[in-house]
């Protein structure tokens, strides 16, 4: 695949990203999944607007400059280690958060299916390709951690991460 036809499809994979947690906030029965919801079509919005820079310039002149492409999700092991603090302090809850659950399940699908065409790409193409595409596969690990962290809170104990190691917004 060519460095053009690699940045649409990535496009298009953050598209249906961004969309799945854009509903996902609209049917969300809980303020705190609003919020981490919200956050997560923030940020691939951002990764929207990263990509069609990323092709405009290669467009425009056939080669791509480095630009940091920046997250506002932890590294996937800082979640992981903050999700055994969090188990260790939390007691189980009987609220149902069904709907959120079903979302966190749809969204965990399209991060994973997102992050496999990342890995195919960094394999496939040449340097310039094999660097953006890379930052992208270590951005959506993060994803996927941080969305089976929620999986793991609401269906486990039904906590969403409102202490300060997971805000969000501070990350």
């Amino acid at each position: 695949m060519d460095l053009a036809k690699a940045i649409e499809t990535a496009i298009q994979f953050e598209t249906k990203v961004r969309d799945t947690y854009v509903e996902a906030g609209k049917k969300a029965t809980d303020e705190k999944g609003r919020r981490i919801f919200a956050v997560l079509a923030e940020e691939e919005q951002g990764h929207l607007s990263y990509l069609k820079s990323r092709l405009e310039e290669w467009q425009k002149t056939g080669a791509l400059t480095p630009k940091a492409l920046k997250t506002v999700i932890p590294a996937k092991k800082t979640i992981e280690e903050g999700v055994k603090k969090l188990k260790q302090k939390v007691k189980k809850s009987t609220t149902s958060y069904a709907v959120e659950l079903d979302m966190l399940r749809r969204a965990l699908e399209v991060e994973i299916e997102t992050g496999s065409f990342y890995k195919r790409m960094v394999n496939e193409l040449d340097a310039s390709g094999k660097a953006m595409f890379a930052r992208f596969v270590e951005i959506e690990e993060g994803h996927q951690a941080i969305v089976k962290a929620e999986i793991d809170a609401v269906s486990g104990f039904g906590f969403w991460f409102d202490t300060p190691e997971f805000r969000l917004e501070n990350a």
